[in-house]
């Protein structure tokens, strides 16, 4: 039996951190999160978006703005080491998002993917796996009935969207 490259392991889970914290950083609005995971010169098309990481961003700040929350689950993620500093990554996700129930179109869910490059670069905390260009495909998507949402009890604790959400308290 072979055993598994030690290093392999180590960049497939730094690249899966990424794209998990990725995702963290969407939900909670953390914008300077979404930044780190990226490369300063990464690029990534989006939806209606095509441009570098800063204008992405920009563009995707203005977007969550539309929502009172977002919630992405991902699923398959694949990792494709092309070499010991590239890979090619293929993931797998549902986005929810609620928005102004009187807008139909902003209440819905969503399957996509994310066709990520992969790179570990030198970085001042050391060599570090980051997106350097993403291509964001959506597969499906259907509206939600904005009356069938069920708004939890005031006394359900609630996440939001800043650092007093308590992921960043525990």
């Amino acid at each position: 039996m072979l055993e598994p490259d030690i290093e392999v392991l180590r960049s497939e889970a730094a690249i899966r951190a990424v794209v998990l914290r990725y995702c963290r950083a969407i939900d909670r609005r953390d914008f300077d999160l979404v930044r780190e995971c990226y490369h300063h010169d990464a690029t990534d098309e989006h939806g209606s978006f095509s441009g570098t990481v800063d204008e992405y961003v920009k563009w995707v700040r203005t977007l969550l703005a539309k929502y009172s929350m977002t919630m992405h689950f991902v699923g398959n993620l694949l990792v494709e080491l092309d070499g010991p500093d590239e890979a090619r990554v293929e993931t797998y996700g549902i986005a929810t998002h609620r928005g102004d129930p009187s807008e139909p179109t902003l209440n819905l869910t969503t399957g996509f993917r994310f066709i990520d490059r992969f790179q570990r670069r030198s970085t001042d905390a050391g060599a570090d796996w980051r997106i350097s260009r993403r291509v964001a495909t959506t597969e499906w998507s259907r509206v939600e009935d904005p009356t069938s949402w069920w708004e939890p009890p005031a006394s359900f604790r609630r996440g939001s969207h800043d650092r007093d959400d308590p992921v960043y308290r525990v």
